[in-house]
């Protein structure tokens, strides 16, 4: 658990590490192959070098002292705080990304300004004394610092050693690992269809009760809803239920659906969990309570695969192996009045799904931008723009700025990119094919789609 190695802490360091300085060894060199985009270097300056090849011997035993077993023995002392030093004094920025693992992990204001100062003095940096976690990892993944050797089994090491369920989940994939963190919560490991049991975790919900649409009187009209027809039938999933469950695992229209909503990203996502290739059951989503660039981390309970949330691909595990990518299916956001004026015949959630909360996550928390670190964003639209995103019959991936879109719908022009094709649904907006069939799209801000799609086209209205 967080609190074991925050409370049986013993010895902090107290005083800052040595002066700024580097002590590059004869292989440091540029680290990346490209030059970074002009707008990285201005926000987060020139990345350090990098000493590429194995850690040596001394700088390996350092990491062993200073992060694995300050966890696995829940203490800080002398010879944590000296193997820090060594470490600060290896010039090799890339173990900067084992120092963000451990900060998030740490409360005590003195070892955080120790871990920051060790982070500063690799990347030849001061890095202010705020959101030391948040701003060291921002810097790792807009500079694209290589993972150390071994970083995984290290990682893993940290993050099991706090929250023993994620042993199954911490496995070699085709995940970049180096973005991963811990998102405050811990893992729903529940069993599929026990989800009335209560959990120490964000709380899926497997097959909810539902009600017609004249019975659900505890919703208001305006009430943001996330809308979802399949082979005509037609269910709305209430966002103030979301907040709370972050998954569903539903059948509607006689398809099984996996429905993760990540509230950090304003990304609600639909994906069909049957008609797999022979051999394989039912994926039951749930939430790791890991976050990767501040995207929800998901996984299959039954197998402890792990899906990219945001493109439905199986990323490790047995899931994995059989290269298994869930289709989607469209979700609409929309509000409550409008969607069921569309779709009277419409079922939505019950009430008490939502646990007797009331979060509003959209216009609270996270309306001043990404509570997690992102690292940088493409500038084009800012952070937190709603876009419309979808991918074309060709692969390429294309974004369409929601606000000018449903302007541009209203007046009756056509929107078009590719095969792609824009129309309004239910209040919201939905892409078609060209034949008006189904494509998948969904609604997100747009620093969580221009991450997971760096390639995508931004429709220019």
């Amino acid at each position: 658990m967080a609190s074991a190695l925050r409370s049986k802490t013993r010895v902090l360091l107290t005083t800052p590490l040595a002066a700024l300085s580097l002590i590059w060894s004869a292989t440091a060199q540029a680290q990346a192959a490209e030059p970074l985009p002009d707008y990285v270097i201005e926000q987060f300056g020139q990345p350090p070098a990098v000493p590429s090849g194995p850690l040596s011997e001394e700088v390996r035993s350092a990491v062993q002292v200073a992060f694995v077993e300050s966890v696995t023995e829940s203490t800080w002392g002398e010879d944590q705080a000296t193997a820090l030093r060594q470490i600060a004094e290896s010039g090799d920025p890339r173990i900067g990304w084992i120092i963000a693992d451990l900060m998030r992990f740490t409360a005590g204001s003195q070892l955080t300004s120790a871990l920051t100062d060790a982070a500063s003095q690799l990347f030849g940096k001061e890095l202010p004394n705020r959101n030391h976690w948040g701003l060291v990892t921002d810097h790792l993944i807009a500079w694209d610092i290589p993972a150390p050797p071994d970083y995984l089994a290290t990682k893993r090491a940290i993050f099991t050693g706090i929250v023993p369920g994620w042993d199954r989940i911490f496995v070699e994939g085709d995940i970049d690992w180096r973005h991963v963190s811990w998102g405050g919560v811990l893992i729903d490991d529940r069993a599929y269809d026990t989800t009335d049991e209560q959990c120490n975790c964000i709380p899926a919900a497997d097959n909810p009760e539902v009600s017609s649409a004249a019975e659900a009187t505890w919703l208001k009209d305006d009430d943001i809803v996330f809308g979802i027809g399949v082979n005509g039938e037609y269910r709305a999933y209430p966002r103030r239920i979301m907040e709370v469950r972050e998954m569903v695992n539903d059948t509607l229209g006689g398809r099984h659906l996996g429905i993760p909503y990540c509230t950090l990203c304003g990304s609600a996502q639909a994906y069909f969990t049957d008609e797999l290739p022979e051999g394989i059951e039912r994926p039951i989503l749930r939430t790791s309570g890991l976050l990767i660039r501040s995207n929800k981390v998901m996984y299959d309970v039954n197998t402890y695969s792990v899906f990219d949330t945001f493109l439905g691909t199986a990323v490790t595990g047995p899931l994995a192996e059989r290269n298994l990518e869930l289709k989607q299916t469209s979700v609409v956001t929309t509000d409550w009045g409008t969607w069921k004026e569309a779709h009277p015949e419409t079922t939505v959630l019950v009430e008490a799904l939502a646990l007797g909360r009331d979060f509003d996550f959209r216009n609270g928390r996270d309306a001043d931008g990404p509570i997690f670190p992102v690292g940088d964003v493409d500038p084009r639209l800012p952070d937190h723009e709603d876009i419309i995103g979808v991918v074309t019959a060709s692969g390429q991936p294309v974004a369409f700025q929601r606000s000018k879109a449903l302007v541009a719908l209203l007046e009756g022009n056509e929107i078009a990119f590719e095969n792609v094709r824009l129309q309004l649904e239910g209040g919201g907006i939905k892409a078609v094919d060209a034949d008006g069939s189904d494509l998948g799209s969904h609604q997100a801000f747009w620093f969580a789609w221009s991450q997971f799609h760096p390639d995508t086209e931004l429709w220019s209205g």
